[in-house]
């Protein structure tokens, strides 16, 4: 199979394309292809921006220097991230699963609208004690440029790092089952998510949470190949629930 991520022409019959997306039964695309040594690129990339800088840049204050605001911090990461992958992994954005629209099956393209409106309908009534008042005052408004872009674009940088760039390349070495169960293990209990053994909440359910959430994601994007899927959804999530926590 080509690095464009053509698909198979065969394709699942039966269910409706609107149907088939909720069980995951999306249209196979093939593997990416791409070498050993821009794999461990990939690895390389990861290191550095998870392990080294940190996702919320922690090496800054171990040299004293200030960490930017979320609303310039995580862009910047996002952007180096993606430039790291096209200029030192050597690698087109489909070869991460980042394919473009036109290339999406319209089991893809029907599940993605569904899940979209699916889960801004959801989040805006489960939520809605909590993002009336965030927006009653004219200063609320500004939460969405210095709030919920921010974490919407912080999820998407989460699926880059360890959808994108970690478990594409650990599937590639590894095979399906053990690069899913290594890379999701990492977003776990990884530096994304290490802080939470500090906390007050107790960190038992608190990990098994995430890894479930992270399953999730892991799979989709195991079973479509689709990048923007799994990081839009997670951006979504992520504004939400955390911008609606936010004081």
């Amino acid at each position: 199979m080509a690095a464009s991520g053509r698909r198979d022409p065969s394709k699942p019959q039966g269910l409706s394309a609107h149907l088939k997306g909720h069980i995951f039964l999306f249209e196979k695309r093939g593997a990416p292809a791409y070498g050993a040594a821009a794999g461990l690129r990939l690895l390389l990339i990861f290191v550095a921006l998870e392990g080294i800088l940190g996702p919320r840049l922690a090496f800054f204050g171990l040299l004293r220097l200030p960490i930017p605001p979320s609303w310039i911090r995580v862009p910047l990461q996002l952007g180096l991230a993606l430039l790291a992958v096209r200029l030192i992994a050597g690698l087109k954005p489909a070869q991460i699963g980042f394919h473009p629209w036109r290339d999406w099956s319209r089991t893809e393209k029907s599940y993605f609208v569904q899940t979209v409106l699916l889960a801004n309908l959801i989040f805006s009534i489960v939520l809605a004690a909590r993002l009336g008042p965030m927006f009653e005052e004219t200063s609320g408004w500004m939460s969405l440029g210095t709030v919920f872009l921010p974490l919407f674009l912080f999820g998407f940088y989460q699926e880059v790092m360890y959808r994108g760039i970690l478990q594409t390349e650990l599937m590639r070495r590894w095979g399906a089952p053990l690069g899913i169960l290594v890379s999701n293990s990492l977003y776990t209990l990884g530096p994304l998510h290490f802080y939470h053994f500090s906390g007050t909440a107790p960190a038992l359910p608190m990990f098994a949470a995430i890894f479930a959430i992270g399953l999730f994601f892991a799979l989709l994007f195991k079973r479509s190949g689709n990048l923007w899927m799994v990081a839009i959804f997670h951006g979504i999530g992520n504004a939400y629930i955390v911008g609606t926590l936010r004081p």
